[in-house]
């Protein structure tokens, strides 16, 4: 039940299609002409924004790729009712920018998504255009299609990095992303009639619901663009790049505020990275929770036969240094010892609305030599429980740090998150992130003076 009301939560800002037929392939398009690039800089900061929602399938879309390589090439499938359509791409981060826009584009109302065995699928759409990104620096992407009718709707790209060697990795949840996605009428969570007409498997073939891309910008984009402003060199992948040999020589490896459903080719990567000297980084609660399978882009994670939780068979707490234990939670964020290097410059010792919406714990399968660095009590649906902050230091050297609280990220904007949450928690999440990005970039924090 917890996680169907997870689901409604974060469905408060989504939408919605049906099913039907399929259209017939459509050969490869021609590479969009690049338009010319976004005049006044002073907008730039914000004309990534979506302006008009429009009405459900105005237009929406997906593309045939989670990540590129820079120069590499992706096709958009694109629906709409709109006569025509622009895709503009904007480069997400500390300062975002537009990097590419397509001609306008003749509209096309694609056929309705199949139903397969309870997975949504649009894999029979026509692609719409293909996208050069030569010249796109790396980093985590929105494409905006912009209908003639003014309606919007976002496809995220993450131009990934070849090479990670010394630097700090930014890693997006995309599983998760997809995991939660109502697109069509059917998430991992629930489907038509409720949760037992669910998913058993989702697909990234078909688009993300809401604007496209909620999960993104509600539990990482904040964290992309202090990670920027820090300075420390960054690399960029989604969790479906993380295969053998993709975090050769990373300084640190990072995991946003959402992070739920990895795959075991996904946890031997991290931790052996771990092993070999890269620091991790929880920025939110409730990670490697979920153990899932991949058959090519369908996510697959039947929870009532073939998808276990790794706690079953590998505590999460033994990569994380704490496991998941409450849905809903709301409460204050307690530090427990100022004085460690993490909360180094930061004020404050309380901050409400900080503890939320779920939360871990040090539990079974925690390392012995885990620190509690924040212990925040409060009720779990009248139940007394803990929230905690965690750091220990594995035999490599490499340091771990876990927030405990998915509102980690939340937390930066201050008062904007909601929840009470108060700026005086955005500069105290602002710094001791910034702490962790610092040293973590230097190499195992263990072995760092």
């Amino acid at each position: 039940m917890r996680k169907i009301l997870l689901a409604l939560v974060l469905l408060l800002v989504s939408g919605c299609g049906e099913p039907s037929r399929p259209s017939p392939p459509a050969p490869r398009p021609p590479a969009a002409p690049a338009a010319p690039a976004p005049a006044a800089a002073a907008d730039v900061q914000e004309s990534w924004r979506i302006t008009r929602h429009g009405a459900e399938h105005e237009i929406e879309g997906y593309a045939d790729q989670v990540s590129v390589l820079p120069g590499e090439r992706f096709r958009l499938h694109v629906s709409t009712t709109a006569p025509r359509f622009t895709a503009r791409a904007f480069r997400m981060g500390a300062n975002p920018a537009g990097v590419w826009e397509s001609e306008r584009v003749r509209g096309v109302r694609q056929a309705q998504p199949k139903v397969v065995g309870g997975t949504v699928t649009a894999a029979h759409w026509r692609p719409s255009l293909t996208v050069d990104t030569r010249g796109w620096p790396e980093g985590a992407y929105l494409v905006r299609l912009d209908a003639s009718t003014g309606a919007q709707r976002y496809v995220p790209i993450t131009v990934r990095s070849a090479s990670v060697a010394g630097r700090v990795v930014i890693v997006n949840a995309v599983t998760t992303w997809q995991a939660y996605n109502l697109w069509g009428g059917h998430s991992l969570y629930t489907g038509p009639g409720g949760y037992g007409h669910r998913s058993r498997a989702v697909t990234f073939d078909r688009p993300y619901d809401g604007t496209g891309a909620r999960l993104f910008l509600d539990f990482e984009k904040e964290a992309l663009a202090l990670a920027e402003q820090s300075g420390v060199p960054l690399a960029y992948l989604t969790n479906l790049d993380l295969r053998p040999g993709a975090l050769d020589g990373a300084r640190a490896v990072v995991s946003l505020g959402h992070d739920e459903y990895w795959s075991p080719g996904m946890r031997r990567a991290v931790t052996a990275a771990r092993d070999h000297g890269a620091n991790l980084a929880f920025l939110g609660a409730n990670a490697v929770y979920w153990r899932i399978a991949m058959r090519g882009r369908t996510v697959v994670c039947d929870k009532e036969r073939v998808c276990d939780l790794w706690r079953e068979s590998q505590p999460e707490s033994a990569l994380v240094g704490q496991m998941y234990d409450c849905f809903p939670a709301e409460g204050v964020y307690r530090v427990r010892r100022p004085g460690h290097w993490i909360f180094a410059g930061t004020k404050g010792r309380r901050f409400p609305g900080l503890l939320g919406v779920e939360t871990d714990r040090v539990s079974r399968g925690s390392p012995g030599n885990v620190k509690v660095l924040a212990e925040s009590p409060f009720s779990c649906g009248g139940r007394a429980s803990v929230t905690h902050s965690t750091y220990y230091t594995a035999p490599s050297g490499a340091g771990v740090f876990a927030s405990g609280t998915m509102r980690w990220v939340c937390g930066l904007r201050g008062r904007n998150c909601g929840h009470g949450v108060t700026d005086s928690a955005a500069a105290f999440t602002r710094r001791a992130t910034l702490n962790v990005l610092t040293r973590f970039a230097k190499g195992p924090a263990g072995r760092t003076p």
